[in-house]
């Protein structure tokens, strides 16, 4: 081999390794500056806890800080928008959820496409509902719930963290399944839920468990069932487990702006993930009522592509009116 030719087959076998070799650093180093996390939800609650307990730990472990920024109003749908504005370049992360999943259908004309501008990267968390009562209702369980519906119609109020909320739509899932006549009574956030149910202004609710467990574990409310299993609750069981087929998930993930580079979804969702499986952090999760979400990046792109599809059916199902 002349050596003309060897020095073209070494050039072009150089040039070729340099966008792996490229990829791999890139992994290797990001972040090399802060992070912004946008949380689109007010501070202090359960959901702006996850960000911050993930927050730091993720600081900890990429030697940068992950600055946490909230972003409230609009049903979460301002804090989306500031996220899909922003650079695809993973400076930028997104919290998001379950009702994202909602608002995709539940909105008509939103400047974004949840599932075309953000790539999910991460599971979080799963924040289960719970159905409970005042004491004052006779009832302990679900079949006893729906029991005293029936001899009681148009008596019960049953209120949700608002319109168009996974809270609503799991209440208008559970009266189409069951045949129950109750009221629904929408409310502007859980702590107001929780306190009217408290003081008898309403006699049930679909609350977020992290809002009402203070008042279940002081027994001033009374749990039937939740729509998942969790550790805080464990001898209380599913909803789906007494009426078949009811299936309702609440969750936050991680997200960022549509083309970051893979080798960074790679960086965040293993480090995620190792958060999530952290002994400490768990048992901070499970004294709020959340419990980890683990999924690989494409797995987790799958699963909220299937609750977008899954909730679109139900708005569709149950006539809640798109905003």
């Amino acid at each position: 081999m002349t050596p003309s030719r060897r020095q073209f087959l070494q050039v072009a076998t150089f040039a070729a390794a340099l966008p792996a070799v490229s990829r791999v650093a890139l992994g290797q180093t990001y972040p090399t500056r802060p992070v912004r996390w946008i949380v689109p939800y007010p501070p202090g609650g359960a959901t702006d806890l996850v960000a911050r307990v993930l927050g730091r730990w993720l600081s900890e472990r990429l030697g940068q800080q992950f600055i946490i920024e909230n972003r409230p109003g609009g049903g979460t749908n301002i804090g989306v928008q500031v996220a899909v504005n922003s650079s695809s370049d993973g400076y930028t992360l997104l919290l998001f959820g379950s009702t994202n999943a909602i608002n995709a259908t539940l909105f008509q004309s939103l400047p974004f496409n949840f599932l075309r501008d953000i790539t999910p990267v991460a599971g979080l968390v799963a924040l289960p509902l719970v159905l409970e009562v005042n004491p004052s209702v006779p009832v302990r369980s679900v079949a006893e719930f729906i029991a005293y519906a029936k001899a009681n119609p148009s008596k019960i109020n049953v209120a949700s963290f608002g319109s168009g909320t996974i809270s609503h739509l799991a209440l208008e899932l559970f009266k189409s399944m069951t045949g129950v006549d109750v009221v629904h009574v929408p409310y502007r956030g859980g702590a107001a839920v929780a306190a009217d149910l408290v003081g008898g202004q309403v006699q049930a609710a679909f609350d977020a468990l992290p809002s009402s467990l203070p008042y279940i574990r002081s027994g001033m409310l009374r749990a039937l069932a939740l729509t998942a299993r969790s550790n805080a609750l464990p001898d209380v069981p599913t909803i789906g487990e007494i009426v078949a087929g009811y299936e309702v998930n609440t969750w936050l993930g991680l997200g960022v702006p549509k083309g970051p580079p893979p080798e960074i979804i790679a960086v965040l969702n293993r480090e995620v993930n190792a958060g999530l499986a952290d002994p400490a952090i768990k048992a901070q999760f499970t004294e709020v009522g959340a419990t980890p979400f683990v999924f690989t990046a494409a797995a987790f792109t799958a699963y909220v592509a299937a609750e977008t599809e899954k909730w679109a059916k139900v708005i569709k199902l149950t006539g809640v009116p798109a905003e």
